[in-house]
Parts: structure tokens; sequence; C-alpha cells
């Protein structure tokens, strides 16, 4: 990433959290969160697993390639992430946070 001559990111990390969070919302209408992790219910090896819900926690439908796009676009965004563990982002407000402590502290 470039930087100013003060040696501050040109594209702060906020501004590319919210990017990807509007994108995201463009790309599948009426998502609210998407649980991303390593662990798809599926496969017995590591492999990245998307889950899309609404507004009311309800799990949209989304394509394959859909929900693979969205979750690599996420993990690029957040690559310090400790990825073992599911988190959710959060469209609204472009946050990331660990699952277990999103279930717990908003219900969805």
């Amino acid at each position: 990433m470039l930087a100013m001559p003060s040696g501050t990111p040109a594209c702060p990390d906020a501004d590319r959290q919210h990017r990807l969070a509007a994108q995201l919302a463009d790309m599948i209408p009426g998502a609210a969160t998407i649980r991303v992790s390593l662990t798809d219910p599926k496969q017995t090896w590591p492999h990245l697993h998307a889950v899309v819900k609404d507004e009311a926690g309800k799990t949209m439908e989304v394509g394959r390639t859909t929900a693979r796009v969205a979750g690599r676009w996420i993990l690029r965004v957040w690559p310090e992430v400790d990825w073992t563990r599911p988190h959710t982002f959060d469209l609204a407000d472009a946050t990331l946070t660990p699952s277990d402590l999103f279930a717990a502290g908003r219900g969805r």
C-alpha cells in the first residue's frame, strides 16, 4: 500500500473494510452478516465455508461461488486474524468479530 509523506497509509484499513461491506451488500442483496470459517461441515479437511444471514438472522441461500468469493474477500482484508476460529463480518458497521462472541452479544 502506498504511503503519504507523513508515513500514514494512503488508504486506511477502515476504508477498506467499509468498501468491502458495500461490495458484499451489492453482491448479496439483503445480507446482514457473513460467517466465515475454515471448517466446512461437508469436508473432513480445512475448507473455506461462508454462511450468509439476513437482518432477521435467517440463513440466505447463495451460490457456492458467491459464498466462496465473499469468504475469500473477507479473509484477505483480515489476514492477521486467527482463522482457526469462525468469525462474523457485519455488513452494517463493517466489523469482524469472533462468531462465539458475536452470537452471545448480538443474538445473530
